[in-house]
């Protein structure tokens, strides 16, 4: 591509006045730079691309786009600009001629929910004959493939090289989970979308963000600086949950067309539900005066809010109640998120992603409705990872559960006892005992919790206490296939554990 078209609507201090040259490829790391490339030097939260630039011109590069001075040979061009990052959002667009533009963008927002809302929005989409793509904390797909994914949201080359990678496969709609660091990072800023569904905000990357103010300003700024600069203009631009107070702060800060969801009797999306049980849900959706009967086999409350964000989302964008009724209908389950693990043994066991307290308390609330019996919950903290939430997760674990056994999760550089101390430090002990497994063998309902630091033998200690309508939540990991220990990633997922421990305690 010819340097003066990469280089439109960036924002230049200082340039060559020749933009005739050809570029041959775009990169922000130097190791993938090659002859005639430009390269981006980003500055990141590890190493800054400004210390890379004579490796990218001993690569190839002979062009530079760069925030600070460099040094560099004769022959190379420099282009400085007041924000490297931003510039790298544009260039990608550019490069990549507009993707966004020629595909139906949706991005879903908020703490909880997004992986779940953007896969039941994904069947209603195929039920309603859309070519359908999917950007999320479980993997990139598309028309049959599927790619891992690094980031829940991709940085900003990577997610224009693949939205056009699905628009030249002939996708039609995509839906993009979009995380408050992406937001902060400017990944998306270059999109241009055509709906934003906002979920709910509760505590959670204080250790990025430091307050929950600064949390919200993240997320609104979706709504505030990519959603309103869109050219692109749907009835309705913002799906709402009417229900979350950050919802409705959103809804009085932000003047953008926008439609409701809830189970409040005021949002316009909205829900009667029939049956909650852990076969699933029955509801009734008013989707704005038109009313659809639905049947879900996903669990739980929390789950008719995602219901009812995917459906408005659809309503928005047109697509008919027989299409809504029926993705929501076809969508059995969510890698993941209340995951069932066939049990023959008379107990449920589920693995669920929830990895902060307002997500553990939802999950918890929801089967403590369910319980005939006793809830057992395995889970730990990340490590290298907001501390604050260690000691919540803990009072909220042994708050629903009957009996907590903490943990190791992905502890990476610290140690796992440090972490499940953490933990601990949240637990009443004045209310939770203590116990080991052999004190719980006895099918009691007692409030207790005990420390199992290795994550497979605390699985399969849960296992082999429950009985008969006992539930056991294993939480944290969710869809994860491994488990970080120090720097190294191994094999390990929840799902494929418990149901080796669910098989050994049937042989027995």
């Amino acid at each position: 591509m010819q340097l003066t078209h990469l280089l439109e609507k960036v924002d230049i201090i200082n340039g060559p006045k020749d933009k005739a040259a050809d570029v041959s490829a775009v990169c922000y790391n130097a190791e993938k730079c090659v002859e005639n490339s430009l390269f981006v030097a980003v500055q990141g939260f590890q190493c800054d691309g400004h210390d890379f630039v004579s490796e990218a011109i001993a690569k190839g590069a002979r062009f530079i786009v760069c925030e600070k001075d460099v040094i560099v040979p004769s022959n190379i061009a420099v282009i400085q600009v007041a924000n490297s990052r931003n510039a790298l959002g544009v260039l990608a667009k550019n490069y990549f001629r507009n993707p966004s533009a020629n595909v139906v963008l949706v991005a879903v927002i908020g703490t909880s929910g997004k992986t779940t809302t953007a896969y039941i929005l994904e069947s209603i989409f195929k039920e309603a004959g859309f070519e359908c793509g999917v950007l999320g904390t479980i993997n990139y797909r598309y028309k049959g493939k599927t790619f891992p994914a690094p980031n829940t949201t991709p940085e900003s080359y990577e997610m224009h090289k693949i939205l056009r990678e699905m628009v030249d496969a002939g996708v039609t709609h995509v839906i993009a989970e979009v995380s408050s660091h992406a937001l902060d990072l400017r990944r998306i800023d270059s999109c241009d979308f055509d709906l934003g569904i906002f979920t709910n905000l509760t505590p959670e990357h204080l250790d990025y963000h430091l307050t929950m103010e600064n949390y919200f300003q993240a997320k609104k700024r979706f709504f505030t600086e990519i959603l309103s600069k869109s050219t692109k203009n749907p009835s309705y631009k913002m799906i709402i949950n009417g229900d979350d107070e950050w919802g409705q702060k959103i809804l009085r800060e932000v003047s953008l067309p926008s439609l409701t969801c809830g189970l409040d009797e005021r949002n316009a999306i909205r829900a009667i539900i029939n049956d909650l049980s852990l076969r699933g849900i029955k509801a009734e959706i008013n989707l704005a005066g038109e009313k659809i009967a639905v049947k879900s086999e996903l669990i739980g409350s929390f789950n008719v809010q995602n219901i009812l964000a995917a459906a408005a989302a659809a309503k928005a964008l047109r697509v008919s109640a027989h299409a809504i009724k029926a993705g929501i209908e076809k969508l059995n389950y969510v890698p993941g998120r209340l995951e069932r693990i066939d049990s023959a043994s008379g107990f449920s066991v589920f693995v669920d992603y929830a990895h902060k307290a307002d997500a553990l308390q939802q999950v918890l609330q929801n089967l403590v409705e369910f319980k005939k019996k006793r809830i057992i919950t395995v889970f730990g903290c990340g490590g290298d990872r907001d501390r604050g939430k260690r000691p919540l997760m803990g009072e909220t674990a042994t708050k629903y559960s009957d009996l907590t056994i903490i943990t190791s999760d992905n502890p990476r550089r610290e140690d796992p006892l440090a972490i499940i101390a953490d933990i601990e430090a949240g637990i009443d002990k004045g209310k939770i005992e203590k116990l080991t497994a052999s004190l719980f063998g006895n099918g009691n309902s007692i409030h207790a919790y005990m420390i199992v630091p290795e994550r497979r033998q605390a699985i399969e200690t849960a296992i082999n206490l429950a009985q008969k309508d006992d539930i056991i939540l294993i939480a944290g990991k969710g869809h994860e296939d491994y488990q970080i220990i120090g720097t190294k990633k191994t094999p390990f997922d929840d799902k494929i554990v418990a149901g080796e421990a669910l098989k050994t305690k049937g042989n027995r």
